[in-house]
C-alpha cells in the first residue's frame, strides 16, 4: 500500500496537473514548519510572561543553535536532492542505498556535534557578550537544547525521505505529535515546577523524543519503497562523493549565513535587552509570516528534483514559475496587511507586556512585512537550485546575503545614517531583496540547466 502510494506521488510530479502537485507537497510543509516553528514561540511566549532577560537570553543563544542545526542540514538536503533524482529516473535501488548512507552520514554528525557543543556552550555565550543573569540563563538553555540533536536528525531524516518521494503529510503529523507535547510540557516545567529557562529547554527536548522513535520505527520498515536496512549502512564511496558534492556546499552556506546571525545578534545586543528581545520576537513573527513561500520552496525542490532526475526540464522550469508567482502574490498582500503599525503592535504585544519592547519590535515587523513578497523569488529561486544539486549557488548566496549585503548595509545606516536601532531593521530588508534578484539574475541565465553531478548507475546490492 504505501509503495503503490509513493508511485501515484510520483506520476503527480512528473505527469500530472503541475498546481495540484505543487500544493499536495507545499501545504503540508508549510503546515510542518509552522509546527516546528511553535517549538521556538511557545517558548517566546512563556519567557516572556517570565522576563525581558530569559527572553533575551534565548534569543542571544538560538542563532548558536542554528549553525549547527544548518551545517546539519547539508546532509538532509543532499538526502532529499539525490533521492528525488533517482525516483524520478525510477532507479529505486540506488534511491534506498543513498537513504542508508544519508542517515549513516547525520547521525555520526548528531551525536559528535551534540558533545562538542555542550562542552564549548560557556565559552560561547561568554564570547557572544552576554554577563549576569543573561550569561547563566543562555547557558542553561543552549546546553540542553543541543542534546536534542539525534532526535531532530532522525526527524529530519525521515522528512527529508519522504519529501523527496512527495509524501509530505506524515512528516507534517509527526511534527504535530511533538509540538502539542510541547505546548504541555512549556507551562508545566516552566510555571508548575518553577524551572523557568531550563524547563523550556527540556520541553523542547523532551518533546522530541517520541516523534525520532516513531520516525526510526517507519524508516525501518520494508514495506515502504525506501527504507533503511541497517545491515547495509556501509560507506560507498560514489554515493559519499555525491553528498558531499550536493551537502557540502548547502552546509557551509547555511552554517556562515546562521554565523552573520550570530554577529548580527551580537550588534543588536549592544543596544540592549529590550532590542535583543524585540529583535528575536520580530524574527520569528515573519518566519510565520514567510512560512508559505519557504514551503513553496521546498516543493520546487522535490518537483524540480524529480523532474530533472527524468529529464523533463522543461516541466521543471513550469513548476518553478508557478511556485514563484504564487509566493510573490501571497506574500505581497499578506506583508501589505501585516505591515499596518497597529495590526503589527497587537501581534507582537502577544509575546511581550515591556512596552519599549513592544514598539521596537511592532517597527521592525511592519519594516519587513512591508518588503516580504522578495522573499518569494528568493526561497522558490533557492529550491530550484537545490532541486537541480546546484547548492554551490545557493551557498554562495546565502553567504553573501549576510556577510556583503546585510553588514554592509549595517554599518553604512549605523556611521553614515546614524539611525540607531533602526539600522539593523533596515539591513535585513535590504539584504533580502539584494539576494533575491541576483538569484533571479541567475535563473535567467539558466546556470540550473547544466549537469550538477552525474549519478551512480551501479546497483547497490
Amino acid at each position: 500500500m504505501n509503495i503503490l502510494k509513493k508511485e501515484v506521488n510520483r506520476d503527480l510530479i512528473l505527469s500530472g496537473n503541475m498546481l495540484r502537485a505543487i500544493m499536495s507537497i507545499a501545504i503540508p510543509v508549510v503546515i510542518n514548519s509552522f509546527l516546528q516553528t511553535m517549538y521556538n514561540l511557545t517558548d517566546t511566549f512563556w519567557l516572556g510572561k517570565i522576563g525581558t532577560e530569559q527572553l533575551a537570553a534565548i534569543n542571544l543563544v538560538t542563532p548558536v543553535q542554528n549553525i549547527i542545526l544548518n551545517f546539519g542540514t547539508g546532509i538532509t538536503v543532499a538526502g532529499s536532492v539525490l533521492i528525488a533524482q533517482y525516483i524520478g529516473a525510477r532507479d529505486d535501488d540506488n534511491a534506498r542505498s543513498m537513504a542508508n548512507q544519508i542517515f549513516a552520514c547525520a547521525m555520526i554528525f548528531a551525536f559528535a556535534c551534540a558533545a562538542i557543543c555542550f562542552v564549548a556552550t560557556p565559552g560561547i555565550v561568554r564570547w557572544l557578550g552576554a554577563d549576569g543573569a543573561t550569561y547563566g540563563y543562555g547557558k542553561i538553555y543552549l546546553q540542553i537544547v543541543v542534546l536534542d540533536m539525534p532526535l531532530l536528525y532522525t526527524i529530519n531524516i525521515y522528512s527529508a525521505i519522504n519529501q523527496a518521494q512527495g509524501d509530505t503529510v506524515r512528516p507534517m503529523l509527526l511534527n504535530f505529535l511533538g509540538i502539542i507535547i510541547n505546548m504541555i510540557l512549556d507551562p508545566l516545567l516552566m510555571i508548575v515546577f518553577d524551572l523557568n529557562i531550563m524547563g523550556a529547554a527540556l520541553a523542547t527536548l523532551l518533546a522530541k523524543a517520541p516523534s525520532a522513535v516513531i520516525a526510526f520505527y517507519s524508516l525501518t520498515r520494508t514495506d515502504r519503497l525506501i527504507h533503511l536496512d541497517l545491515r547495509h549502512l556501509r560507506f560507498q564511496k560514489d554515493k559519499m562523493l555525491s553528498i558531499l558534492r550536493v551537502g557540502l556546499p548547502t552546509a557551509i552556506g547555511g552554517s556562515t549565513m546562521q554565523l552573520g546571525f550570530l554577529l548580527m545578534s551580537k550588534n543588536v545586543y549592544v543596544y540592549g535587552t529590550q532590542a535583543m528581545a524585540a529583535y528575536g520576537i520580530g524574527n520569528k513573527v515573519n518566519s510565520l509570516i514567510t512560512l508559505p513561500s519557504n514551503g513553496v520552496g521546498s516543493a520546487v525542490a522535490t518537483i524540480v528534483g524529480q523532474n530533472v532526475g527524468a529529464n523533463q526540464y522543461e516541466r521543471a522550469d513550469s513548476g518553478y514559475k508557478i511556485s514563484r508567482n504564487i509566493s510573490i502574490a501571497f506574500l505581497f498582500i499578506g506583508g501589505m496587511i501585516l505591515s499596518y503599525m497597529p495590526i503589527s503592535t497587537a501581534i507582537v504585544g502577544i509575546f511581550s507586556g515591556d512596552a519599549e519592547v513592544i514598539g521596537m519590535a511592532a517597527e521592525f515587523l511592519s519594516i519587513m512585512a512591508f518588503w516580504c513578497w522578495t522573499n518569494g523569488i528568493y526561497n522558490s529561486t533557492i529550491g530550484l537550485f537545490q532541486g537541480t544539486g546546484h547548492t554551490e549557488v545557493t551557498m554562495l548566496v546565502d553567504a553573501s546575503r549576510l556577510w556583503v549585503f546585510r553588514f554592509l548595509t549595517l554599518w553604512f545606516c549605523q556611521s553614515v545614517l546614524h539611525m540607531g536601532v533602526q539600522s539593523v531593521w533596515y539591513s535585513v530588508v535590504v539584504s533580502n531583496g539584494i539576494s533575491a534578484a541576483i538569484l533571479y539574475v541567475l535563473y535567467r541565465m539558466k546556470i540550473w540547466k547544466k549537469p550538477a553531478f552525474k549519478k551512480s548507475g551501479k546497483n547497490p546490492r
